[in-house]
């Protein structure tokens, strides 16, 4: 779902752990993505990021414990799939981490497997490295 100025949007967590950090594979695709999704209609970052993690992980967001992460775009004409913006939070969450129906499966990555993403999460890996939070 797009924002006031029409960009998709997605909302997504960054869990790192072990100098990893969370991927998930949807069924039929080859990439790998933070896991999240697009706001329903009326929903707060918050709301899209517990439900999206319930769906998609069958684990509990802690709303408390998010914190923005930062937002990332790629520009329109992008040959992935320009415009969109990725708004990345960290979060605390309680359960284990069980991919739904729709997940085929999970993974942590590393820095090295960034090819293994799609641009806009790249972005993403490319700031965790930065941060010192990506080996």
């Amino acid at each position: 779902m797009a924002n006031g100025d029409g960009v998709p949007e997605k909302v997504a967590w960054v869990l790192v752990r072990d100098d990893s950090v969370l991927v998930t594979r949807s069924h039929g695709r080859d990439r790998f993505y933070l896991p999240g999704g697009h706001r329903e209609p009326g929903e707060s970052d918050g709301e899209t990021l517990v439900r999206e993690i319930d769906e998609e992980l069958r684990a509990a967001i802690d709303p408390g414990s998010m914190v923005h992460f930062g937002t990332f775009e790629i520009g329109e004409g992008h040959p992935e799939h320009g415009p969109f913006r990725m708004i990345c939070y960290t979060a605390d969450h309680r359960g284990e981490l069980i991919p739904s129906r729709e997940i085929a499966e999970k993974a942590w990555f590393r820095y090295a497997d960034r090819y293994r993403v799609s641009v806009i999460d790249g972005l993403v890996f490319d700031a965790l490295y930065e941060a010192g939070r990506l080996a």
